[in-house]
């Protein structure tokens, strides 16, 4: 059967001053009422039911989200010791599902995306489920709308033919998909911007989603193979879920995790990945210029939240909600107040909200963080 793992143990920094330690953006509204991580569960449906839903985070944000999605059942949260990227928090996803469902196939997705096509996602998901029972890694490929430098990007091969894929044993895969499906033949981390237009230009390449498709053994078996040491690890704490030892046993395997994404974790050396190729209408929600993208702006292109006079004030994004903003002759501006801080800086240089970020931690000023 098909589950899903969500990850929700990021941090958020660039969307600070909102995003905070205890309320990363996962837990935040930031485009309407319902919060990122309820939008990521309710898309699921009714493909994927609830009580296949599982999600990787820490004790903090797990009882956050319990409060937000109250049907999500309590057993299916994994929590992280601590921090370690994303390589060893799925590799831990995976084997709880593993545990439950030997046989599981697993759609990995995060919780901070925005995905407006909903149901052709369901679609290819189904589609995903099926090349995976292949034994294949499936990654979704988004289609580029533009040389991004701030994006990995997939290399497509030739066309895969699963009609002649040979099926994992006990495979209850559903019909043939109607999508394409390439080989992926390399991952680029974010490059230059020469380099992105020369990839947009050949067509061969698609911005990396970081959304991925597997059966639960194949995952396992990619960590055993590319990282060893850390797998013969987690085999022992799939044998001890439920009991006594689990905790002392997940402390040993997290304290010789690699401090890998999943990308460099398994994926790039994974032996079979597939790629499909999508167009859902989405969006990493990695900075405050994410929602000038998805939000409908007014006549001027500005997307406001909260109470704003504007005079003059052109392309520009403000969010408050606890006081008046005004703006005069303003253009391209981020405009973030909460109560307790403010933000003001040019759209094209918010990728850099991280650097006050770390400016604060610094100077130990932690109640801002």
């Amino acid at each position: 059967m098909l589950h899903a793992l969500i990850m929700a143990g990021g941090s958020g920094t660039r969307l600070w001053p909102l995003s905070r330690k205890n309320r990363p953006k996962q837990a935040l509204s930031l485009f309407g009422e319902k919060t990122m991580f309820q939008i990521t569960v309710e898309r699921l449906h009714p493909l994927i039911p609830i009580e296949r839903i599982h999600v990787i985070t820490n004790e903090v944000m797990a009882e956050i989200f319990k409060e937000q999605v109250p049907d999500l059942p309590e057993q299916n949260y994994v929590i992280e010791p601590f921090a370690k990227d994303s390589g060893p928090a799925a590799a831990l996803g995976i084997a709880h599902i593993y545990k439950v469902d030997p046989e599981a196939t697993i759609a990995i997705l995060t919780a901070d995306h925005h995905i407006g096509r909903e149901a052709e996602f369901r679609d290819v998901l189904q589609s995903a489920n099926y090349v995976a029972h292949g034994n294949y890694i499936v990654t979704l490929g988004i289609v580029p709308t533009q040389p991004s430098t701030g994006f990995g990007y997939i290399e497509r091969g030739d066309v895969l033919n699963v009609a002649h894929l040979t099926m994992s044993e006990n495979s209850s895969s559903p019909q043939l998909p109607h999508h394409a499906v390439y080989q992926a033949t390399r991952f680029t981390e974010k490059p230059a911007l020469d380099k992105a237009i020369e990839y947009i230009n050949g067509g061969k390449h698609w911005w990396n989603s970081g959304m991925f498709v597997l059966t639960a053994k194949t995952g396992l078996a990619e960590f055993t193979r590319q990282q060893p040491e850390f797998a013969q690890a987690i085999r022992r704490v799939i044998e001890v879920i439920g009991t006594e030892a689990y905790a002392d046993e997940l402390q040993r395997a997290w304290h010789i995790a690699p401090k890998k994404s999943i990308d460099y974790a398994i994926m790039e050396g994974a032996q079979h990945i597939a790629v499909i190729p999508v167009e859902i209408d989405w969006s990493d929600i990695g900075s405050w210029a994410s929602l000038l993208e998805i939000m409908s702006g007014d006549i001027h292109g500005n997307v406001v939240l909260g109470d704003h006079i504007a005079i003059d004030t052109n392309g520009s994004l403000v969010r408050g909600g606890h006081r008046m903003i005004a703006t005069i002759g303003v253009s391209d501006l981020v405009i973030i107040d909460t109560t307790d801080a403010l933000l003001i800086c040019p759209k094209d240089r918010v990728q850099e909200v991280k650097l006050i970020v770390d400016k604060l931690k610094d100077r130990k000023l932690d109640i801002y963080l």
